[in-house]
């Protein structure tokens, strides 16, 4: 994976000191892999995002991923949104397993509240059994099981890893919040510099594919923030519906600074 490669980092480093002395500090105090990370395991971190809506700023979103003591991996999506009349809290939460670079959603759940009806649902992915149960149906779902399912925010997880892997050609069948089986297809359609509030970031714009031209969804991931979603789009019609940008990243375990980053940044530091 490119992005643990010491060459690679340290040439990320020196690239981002030319720019900002301040931005490779904050890459050394944020941005930096826990030892643990360089053993094999997930990067564990906490996201902040601004949630817009025709550039005007209308909620707050916070993803946050920990490691679980059982060795399980645990992802939460917490977001509120307030639009004239119209308000949206809601949390997502999603366990499963990481072994080889996939992800097994083990359960997921979703709780909604605000304008309309409060919503509530879960999900139970039983690999034994090979049963998926839903909160919404009393049996377990009368679909045929798959190795490769993915709940609503496990998927997320995969397309990082599938992307650090090189892929350009990204599909997942999904179970939905209500336990509907679906195919969620991507595309890779090129690298873009984009302005963000933590500054200009170069990431791999990904494409979600529809049966039609109605819905557009777009996403960007930074190679260099361990390919972390920096930003989120989503149009209906041509019309865009809402964006999601990062406006902080904080790797959230204790990190290990290369030698020869802590000399650069003490170098470069101003007396």
């Amino acid at each position: 994976m490119q992005f643990l490669t010491k060459r690679n980092f340290l040439h990320t480093a020196r690239t981002t000191q030319n720019k900002n002395l301040s931005a490779l500090l904050a890459c050394v105090g944020t941005l930096l892999l826990p030892t643990s990370v360089l053993a094999g395991d997930l990067t564990q971190y906490e996201a902040k995002y601004d949630v817009l809506r025709k550039g005007e700023t209308h909620g707050k979103a916070v993803r946050e991923l920990k490691k679980a003591s059982d060795g399980n991996y645990v992802i939460t999506y917490h977001s509120e949104i307030e639009w004239m009349i119209f308000s949206d809290s809601r949390k997502e939460t999603s366990m499963f397993t990481y072994h080889d670079q996939k992800i097994s959603p083990l359960s997921y759940t979703m709780e909604r509240s605000g304008t309309g009806p409060d919503k509530e649902y879960s999900l139970k992915f039983d690999a034994t059994q090979k049963q998926v149960q839903s909160s919404q149906s009393k049996y377990p779902l009368k679909i045929d099981w798959s190795d490769d399912f993915q709940d609503s925010l496990s998927y997320q997880v995969q397309v990082r890893e599938e992307l650090k892997q090189g892929k350009t050609q990204l599909s997942y069948p999904l179970i939905d919040k209500k336990g509907n089986l679906r195919n969620y297809d991507f595309e890779v359609v090129g690298t873009e510099m984009i302005s963000l509030p933590i500054g200009n970031v170069e990431a791999i714009k990904v494409k979600r594919l529809y049966d039609n031209d109605k819905r557009q969804a777009l996403a960007w991931f930074a190679p260099e923030m361990d390919y972390m979603l920096v930003r989120m789009w989503k149009g209906e019609k041509g019309v865009e519906q809402f964006e999601v940008q990062l406006n902080s990243f904080t790797v959230t375990t204790p990190v290990s600074v290369p030698n020869e980053v802590q000399q650069e940044v003490s170098n470069e530091a101003p007396e």
